[in-house]
């Protein structure tokens, strides 16, 4: 995800794509995966018969980056894009979701270890993270810089902070983009250090800080939810957030993928995030590990 901390990459290594017995596999129950194998299928066609026994979809988020993933005021029901996205593609595979929440580093060995099905919680499709999951991509996001309602130091773009304060999170790839940046400012930022998103907007509220660079759906919330904040439209570093699966499970992925592109198909993906405010961060068509699939 690209802006949760690179913990998890080192954490999902540890668990060997290979650990034999560990989790679902698609083995004798579905199809070898591809665009070609699944043609002429409906997403409920192609969900593996394990997972069709059981009835449910089981999806792992971590809670606390809304609009994303969050708790509903005064519940402990989770919401957010990737809940009901999750319930979505569920409804189109023909089951029930059943939605966990659990800490990020632990969501791709979760997934090895056969505790849930899918994790969804705004997590970057890399190639390190390939070597444990496929993604089915479903959103495309970067870093937006953010400045106090009205934006009154007149900030335009990146180049503009430079000999400024600045506050990014710590270990964000939002904090990489502030630093790169400043490598090549003449007369150089002061960069203050976050402990996450919401922290560093105090700093913007005191006056220590003229910016910030948080993600852009993050960032769009943030300012609708205080009217305190603008957001400046260019999105830095944008790729695509997936949806991650064991690799082993291709016919669980072949599935999603297909669910997706119904859910293109019909609206009810634009729907999703048009409730949430995101419209803007929409894929096109769905991939798989960033490539066409078809």
């Amino acid at each position: 995800m690209t802006k949760r901390l690179s913990l998890v990459i080192a954490a999902a290594l540890l668990v060997s794509v290979s650990a034999g017995g560990c989790g679902r596999s698609s083995s004798g129950t579905g199809t070898s995966g591809g665009a070609a194998s699944t043609a002429g299928k409906s997403a409920r066609d192609l969900v593996p018969e394990t997972v069709r026994e059981a009835g449910e979809l089981r999806m792992a988020t971590s809670e606390g980056y809304p609009p994303m993933e969050m708790y509903k005021a005064g519940t402990q029901e989770l919401i957010g894009v990737d809940p009901d996205l999750a319930a979505a593609i569920a409804a189109k595979l023909g089951l029930k979701v059943k939605v966990t929440n659990a800490a990020f580093d632990g969501l791709l060995p979760g997934l090895q270890a056969g505790r849930w099905d899918v994790a969804m919680s705004s997590m970057s499709d890399t190639q390190e993270r390939r070597a444990a999951v496929d993604f089915v991509d479903y959103f495309n996001a970067g870093g937006a810089i953010m400045v106090k309602k009205g934006n009154p130091e007149g900030v335009k773009n990146l180049e503009d902070l430079c000999g400024r304060a600045v506050v990014l999170a710590k270990g964000s790839s939002n904090l990489a983009i502030g630093q790169r940046q400043d490598d090549r400012c003449a007369k150089k930022m002061q960069i203050m250090q976050s402990e996450d998103a919401p922290t560093g907007l105090l700093s913007i509220d005191s006056g220590r800080a003229v910016a910030t660079i948080v993600d852009s759906p993050v960032a769009a919330m943030f300012a609708k939810e205080t009217g305190k904040y603008d957001v400046l439209p260019e999105q830095y570093d944008a790729g695509p957030w997936g949806i991650a699966i064991d690799r082993r499970n291709t016919a669980l992925r072949d599935a999603v993928v297909k669910a997706m592109q119904e859910l293109l198909a019909d609206g009810g993906y634009r729907a999703i995030l048009e409730k949430y405010g995101v419209a803007a961060n929409a894929v096109p068509e769905v991939t798989v590990n960033t490539k066409p699939w078809n």
